[in-house]
Formats: structure tokens, sequence, C-alpha cells
């Protein structure tokens, strides 16, 4: 299996199918079985206590797991995420990025399992880590 995707171009493809969220992250490295992904915090990722919020981890999580099936599958395989279990272990800063690193554990015929650990930029101790399921849809024979 190859890589389906240059930085650039799933950088791209990520936009085109999610502007929203074009301004929310930098996609640092991908692999045929991983991805590196950087979510920008901003004031709309915080929340009370002076932190970034879980939803907005679980955001970066989620998008870090569907660049690194995106990579492997192509843009034919527009997966969903089916389940997640995340542990919040650390306290993030509110003014340093997130990064989050992905690596694909099963990719199978309908199922991808994924791990991802979250940090805050520069620092090797997890704020976060998570397994993550992706449904494949069936091909269409079309």
């Amino acid at each position: 299996m190859s890589l389906r995707f240059t930085i650039q171009e799933l950088s791209e493809y990520v936009e085109e199918i999610f502007p929203q969220i074009k301004d929310d992250f930098e996609i640092l490295e991908i692999s045929e079985n991983s991805s590196r992904v950087k979510l920008k915090i901003s004031f709309k990722h915080l929340r009370p206590g002076n932190t970034v919020s879980g939803p907005s981890i679980f955001y970066l999580v989620d998008c870090a797991a569907f660049m690194a099936v995106c990579s492997r599958l192509g843009k034919e395989a527009l997966a969903v995420t089916t389940n997640c279990s995340i542990d919040f272990m650390r306290k993030p800063a509110r003014d340093i990025d997130l990064v989050a690193h992905c690596e694909l554990l099963k990719v199978g015929k309908s199922l991808v399992v994924a791990d991802v650990k979250v940090y805050s930029e520069n620092n090797e101790k997890p704020v976060a880590s998570a397994t993550i399921t992706y449904s494949i849809p069936p091909k269409s024979d079309n």
C-alpha cells in the first residue's frame, strides 16, 4: 500500500470537504500508517480554568485520525468515527499549540483502529491518549 496524498494534497482535500476547519489545523507529517497534526490554539478552544477544552482535544484526535485514514485509503473512503475512548492526563497550557501523533494499528476492510497521543507542542508528556475506530463505507459497484 502506498501513500495516497502529499501533505499539500491532503491539506487541500480536507479544506475542500471541511472548509470550516481550514484555519485550525496544520498537517505536520503523514505516512501510510500515521499522521502528526497540530491544532492551532485560539480563544475558541479554551474553557474555564484557563486551559484547552476536552472537546477541542477530541477535535484534534478525530481530525488527526481522519487524516491518517485518508492518507492510507484516499479520497474515496469517507470513513466515519464509530468509537473513541480518550483519557485526559494533564492540563495543557492555554497558549501552546497541541500536536497529535496518530498511528494506525489495524486497517481492515470495514474498520480502522488508531492510537492517538496528544502533546503540548515541544513537551514529551502527553496531555491525552485515545483509541479511535473508523468505519469504512463499502465500495460502490459503480
